[in-house]
C-alpha cells in the first residue's frame, strides 16, 4: 500500500502544487515521511538518526514558512505535548500491568513518537502543531476502531495490541500542509 500511496502523493503535489511549498521541498519532505512510515510500520520504531534528519528538514522548511519564533515554539510544543502523552501512557501501562499476570510489552508511545512530534512541530509551527496532533489522534482512533472490529470479526482479538503511531502523526502533518484549515 505504501508503494502506491507515496508515489500517488508525489503525483498529486505535481498536479496540484501546494501554495506553501515548492515541489522539490514537498518531495524531500515526502521522502522523509515515507522513511518514517515504512520503518515504523515494519519495526515499530523511529530511529534517532531519522529524527535528527527530519528535525533539520523541518526546521529549514518551518523557518521558511513561519519564521524562526513560530517554528521553534512549534517544535517545543510538539515535543512537549507528545512527552506528556508518553508519560500518561507509561502511567496507564503501569496501572494495567499491576492487575495482569502478564505485563504489557509496549507502552502507548515511544521515544521516536515524541521526537517525531517535535519534528512535525518544527514543520507546522505554533499553533499549527495542535491541529496536526488533533488530526493524528482522530485518525489513530478511527483506524484503531477498524482494527478492533476486524479482529473481533475474525476472532483474533488481543488486548492492548500495539500499533505504530508515526504514520498517524505524518498523516496529521500532511493534512495540514495540503489542505490548510
Amino acid at each position: 500500500m505504501i508503494l502506491i500511496l507515496f508515489p500517488a502523493l508525489f503525483l498529486f503535489i505535481l498536479i496540484f502544487p501546494s501554495s506553501k511549498l515548492a515541489f522539490w521541498q514537498f518531495a524531500v519532505l515526502l521522502t522523509y515521511f515515507g522513511v518514517v512510515v515504512v520503518i515504523d510500520l515494519e519495526h515499530h520504531i523511529i530511529l534517532e538518526i531519522v529524527s535528527i534528519t527530519g528535525a533539520l528538514i523541518a526546521f529549514a522548511l518551518g523557518w521558511m514558512l513561519h519564521g524562526f519564533p513560530i517554528t521553534i515554539w512549534g517544535g517545543i510544543a510538539g515535543f512537549g505535548i507528545m512527552f506528556v502523552l508518553y508519560g500518561l501512557g507509561v502511567l496507564f501501562s503501569k496501572s494495567v500491568s499491576r492487575n495482569r499476570a502478564e505485563p504489557l510489552e509496549e507502552g502507548a508511545l515511544g521515544a521516536g513518537d515524541i521526537r517525531l512530534g517535535g519534528v512535525i512541530g518544527l514543520l507546522l509551527g505554533w499553533p499549527g502543531i495542535t491541529g496536526g496532533l488533533l488530526f493524528a489522534i482522530l485518525a489513530g482512533g478511527l483506524i484503531s476502531i477498524v482494527i478492533l472490529l476486524k479482529s473481533f470479526v475474525r476472532r483474533q482479538y488481543k488486548a492492548f495490541r500495539a500499533i505504530p503511531y508515526g504514520p498517524f502523526l505524518v498523516f496529521g502533518a500532511l493534512l495540514l500542509l495540503l489542505w490548510p484549515f
